[in-house]
């Protein structure tokens, strides 16, 4: 559900001494929560209308560095500012912390008075501005998994990240006991965002050491992605005030299985039926979900940096670790890129496997979008579904194997350049290139260990 609180009442939480802090935050290129902490009497009496910050948080990189060759901004152009303009819809209270509400804000071009073209709360808006036009509602929800660790981030900062102790020393997949062991952190984080108005509605052990998961219930696209960012921050500041830290890196160690987020998909007419469903199909699918199936499978490794945006990412896909490997669809088959859910039920949904827990939730989910609606324009045919194990399975559609092939698939995309347009393609490939060109130029543990002495 979008958030919790309105102006007026916020006014009368912070008159009776409640909330004293409004956090007001813009999402950046890798899916984070940026912006300022207001005093709440100041956001009340008209802090709320907007703020501003550095046009640079476009355009950087993971670890802040101002990445050149932009076309939207650098330093030959300044750096200057965006507007920075609170969605009050999204208010609400940031349970988890003390006395404080958080408001999600859109990012504005002081010139132009429009949405930022390559924000991502933007790229998805659009998306979904497309599917209203065709008649559709767009309902998303996404499993985040995870890892917490007993280390704190400084400690692991301090140590080098040399020596990760999961907070679990076996392998808690669905395990109550094991999943006790962390339950302080667990119910602190359930309570804390059922209480900011995100319906949480379980966690539990994941499928490795120290690994674990959170389900919230579906929504709108937007308001699911909107949840998903702020789930992650949630996350990481719960896990922090207990000296742990919890990673959604995709894949943290070669070892250990991957952290994903499966993003569930489905289609409502705008009177709120179910569009996918079908009950006089075999499976239950309509005829336009097998479309929108048909346009995701079709744009499969077109999209696929916005799945896995990372150098890092790609590791994750492996066989045996529950991690897809083919861009193909079953029902209700883990090893395939995208399961069909709930056949035969209203609740009847595409649930794409191969994002990891790093995606940016908005253009991962507006990106699926794209591809899907895609579909449905085309009346794509949907491919035969596949059966059986997918991972030995010779001769289908492979997802890509690194972020190099991603990027030239994203910038070769005619599918994205007409749904996001040509310069947002520009920005999110020069993104991917970038992380590649600095990959290729660092000197890995792997190689140390691997090649100073016996090279």
């Amino acid at each position: 559900m979008p958030g919790n609180l309105t102006l007026e009442a916020l006014a009368a939480l912070v008159d009776a001494g409640e909330i004293d802090t409004v956090i007001v935050a813009a999402v950046d290129m890798q899916g984070r929560l940026m912006g300022k902490r207001f005093h709440a009497r100041f956001f009340v009496e008209g802090g709320w209308e907007e703020t501003h910050c550095c046009n640079y948080l476009l355009a950087t990189d993971i670890e802040m560095n101002t990445v050149q060759g932009y076309a939207s901004t650098s330093w030959a152009a300044g750096y200057g500012d965006y507007i920075v303009k609170p969605d009050m819809k999204t208010l609400r209270r940031a349970a988890w912390q003390p006395a404080t509400a958080l408001v999600l804000a859109d990012l504005i071009d002081h010139h132009t008075h429009a949405e930022v073209a390559h924000s991502p709360r933007a790229i998805l808006k659009r998306q979904i501005a497309r599917a209203e036009a065709m008649g559709l509602a767009p309902m998303m929800a996404s499993e985040l998994e995870f890892f917490v660790f007993e280390n704190s981030y400084e400690n692991l900062r301090d140590e080098g990240y040399g020596k990760l102790v999961p907070v679990i020393g076996h392998n808690e997949d669905y395990n109550i006991l094991l999943s006790t062991r962390e339950e302080p952190i667990m119910r602190a984080l359930r309570n804390g965002l059922y209480g900011s108005g995100i319906v949480v509605e379980n966690t539990k052990g994941e499928a490795d050491v120290g690994q674990a998961e959170i389900n919230v219930r579906y929504s709108d696209a937007l308001d699911a992605a909107d949840t998903h960012a702020i789930i992650k921050t949630a996350t990481k500041e719960v896990a922090w005030s207990f000296g742990k830290t919890a990673s959604f890196m995709a894949k943290y160690d070669h070892r250990r299985a991957g952290s994903s987020a499966h993003v569930h998909q489905s289609l409502w007419t705008l009177d709120g039926k179910p569009a996918f469903r079908d009950p006089a199909d075999p499976k239950g699918m309509s005829a336009l979900m097998k479309h929108f199936l048909a346009g995701q499978l079709a744009h499969a490794r077109e999209i696929a940096a916005f799945l896995a945006p990372n150098v890092n990412s790609y590791k994750r896909f492996c066989v045996g670790m529950f991690a897809p490997t083919k861009a193909v669809w079953s029902a209700d088959n883990r090893t395939a890129g995208f399961r069909v859910c709930g056949e035969g039920t209203k609740a009847i949904r595409v649930e794409c496997r191969i994002g990891g827990a790093d995606l940016n939730p908005y253009l991962a989910s507006a990106a699926l979008l794209a591809a899907g609606l895609n579909g449905i324009a085309q009346k794509m045919e949907l491919e035969p579904e596949m059966r059986g194990d997918m991972y030995r399975a010779d001769g289908i559609r492979e997802i890509p194997k690194t972020l190099r092939e991603a990027a030239e698939l994203l910038h070769g995309s005619a599918m994205l350049r007409a749904a996001f347009g040509d310069a947002v393609v520009e920005h999110y490939t020069h993104a991917a290139r970038w992380e590649v060109a600095e990959f290729d130029r660092v000197v890995t543990d792997w190689e140390v260990r691997r090649g100073l002495e016996r090279a």
